[in-house]
């Protein structure tokens, strides 16, 4: 039996993340991973570790039927507004490392910022390859390297300092996988070994510091670690430390990078 994954959020941290962090910094990556794969109007989908959804609805519009794209997640909080959004689309509960799919399933199997939270991911990486076709494509996309997302490490230091050190953990834990090395190491011992792995650039925007520093508490689960004090000043230290990254109309604008590792034969062109 495998270990599900312990990433969970409540429904309304879900909206949270749908409202908040999918335009923010999700939405700009979507397009690009549907292009990395070469999705086409025939294809069946898989979007591993869906969220709520906005790389398989990306795919979706891509495919002649949305009903070829699949999301999965184990959240199901996340998947309740997946389906809410785009019924269309075929939205299963489930563990990445164990996939409720038969052998050579998907002509492309996606994931998007979720492997990091996976508690077996070489397990997964064997899954995806597993539902995967033969001549199947695989995209998938980890945040890059901690000290280049500078806004990130401004903020889990204040959290550190100011909460403690499981509330820094939680806004350190998506970049686990931010060498490059390592990262194709986990798809060699998956068996996954013909792999392009593509540092590129990319940014996180908000409206002000209030609502980053905000979507952080309110959409993971840092809001269960913060009592009122720690979530007040953690947002008074922030508001001070984060100037550096505001525009005239204090819109905070940070550098996010992220890695896209594909396999698979060259994409085809896009129908």
């Amino acid at each position: 039996m495998t270990e599900r994954e312990s990433w969970q959020v409540s429904g309304a941290a879900a909206e949270v993340y749908e409202r908040c962090f999918v335009p923010a910094i999700f939405g700009q990556w979507a397009p690009q991973l549907v292009s990395a794969a070469g999705v086409s109007s025939a294809d069946r989908v898989l979007d591993v570790g869906c969220g709520t959804g906005i790389l398989a609805r990306a795919a979706a519009d891509r495919v002649a039927d949305e009903a070829q794209v699949t999301g999965l997640d184990v959240n199901a909080g996340m998947l309740a507004v997946a389906r809410r959004i785009r019924p269309g689309v075929v939205w299963r509960e489930g563990d990445a490392a164990a996939l409720p799919f038969p052998d050579d399933s998907f002509d492309v199997v996606m994931s998007q910022f979720a492997l990091m939270f996976f508690p077996d991911r070489v397990a997964a990486l064997r899954e995806m390859r597993r539902v995967l076709k033969p001549d199947g494509r695989l995209a998938v996309a980890v945040w890059g390297p901690y000290e280049r997302a500078t806004g990130y490490v401004v903020l889990s230091e204040i959290a550190e300092r100011r909460c403690g050190r499981a509330a820094a953990d939680v806004l350190t834990a998506p970049f686990v996988l931010g060498d490059r090395d390592a990262l194709a190491g986990i798809f060699r011992a998956a068996g996954i070994d013909d792999v392009t792995v593509e540092l590129r650039p990319g940014t996180i925007s908000f409206p002000t510091v209030d609502v980053f520093v905000e979507t952080e508490v309110r959409g993971s689960p840092l809001e269960a670690l913060l009592d009122e004090e720690g979530h007040r000043d953690l947002l008074a230290e922030a508001r001070d430390a984060l100037r550096p990254f505001c525009a005239g109309d204090g819109r905070v604008t940070m550098p996010l990078d992220a890695y896209v590792v594909t396999a698979g034969p060259p994409p085809p062109s896009v129908e």
